[in-house]
This record gives C-alpha cells, structure tokens and sequence, in this order.
C-alpha cells in the first residue's frame, strides 16, 4: 500500500470521518482560505487511482468512498516502519519502544498478558 501525503492522509481523515461525498461537499468541510476545487478533485482522482477510494457515478458527477479503512491504512503503515527502520523486526521494534520510555516494563508485561489470554 503505498504511503499517503500529508494532505492525502488530511483528505483520507474526511472520508473516513464522514463516508461518502462529493468533491463540493469536501470542499465544504475546510476552512478559509479552501483549497481549488480542482486541485481537490486531482487529489481526490489520484487516491482513487492508488485504491483508497472508489466512486459511484451520478450523471457527470462522482461521489466517492473509501475502500481502505482507517486501521488497514495504520497496519500497513505501522508494518512498513518496521521493515524500513527495525530490519523488518517487531522485536526490535518493541524493545526500541522500550529503550525511548514510549512504553514501561510493566506495559510490556500487561500486553503480554493480553495476547496470551486472547490465544
């Protein structure tokens, strides 16, 4: 899966905050100053060209939808850290986690607890 801009990932938000839209009602949802609506609609075209949104047509209008959820988006980003920066290591992943006090011990211990009673 291919990783999102900063403004696919914002555009994405919407989508999976709202549903289905139209590109006016995206539009609608910025603030002052909104972007074009073209440049919308291009960004909005280019993530349905990399499957993250289809559409359904209505005439000459398009009301596009997400098909990548928000947590298949957050896995396949998580899984691309890991291989890009922990040599495709959770365990090293983890204990870096552990390293930088991003998680204690004893967080580790409760996780673990957790996978084994859900085994």
């Amino acid at each position: 899966m291919k990783k999102l801009t900063r403004k696919e990932e914002e555009i994405m938000n919407h989508f999976w905050d709202k549903g289905a839209m139209f590109v006016r009602e995206l539009l609608e949802i910025y603030p002052e100053p909104k972007p074009h609506f073209n440049t919308l609609s291009t960004m909005v075209r280019t993530l349905e060209a990399n499957g993250y949104v289809n559409h359904k047509a209505y005439g000459s209008t398009y009301q596009y939808y997400p098909v990548v959820s928000r947590e298949e988006y957050a896995g396949s980003s998580f899984k691309g850290i890991v291989s890009s920066y922990f040599n495709n290591s959770y365990l090293n992943a983890v204990s870096s986690l552990v390293k930088e006090e991003k998680i204690t011990v004893d967080e580790l211990k409760e996780l673990i607890d957790k996978i084994e009673k859900g085994k």
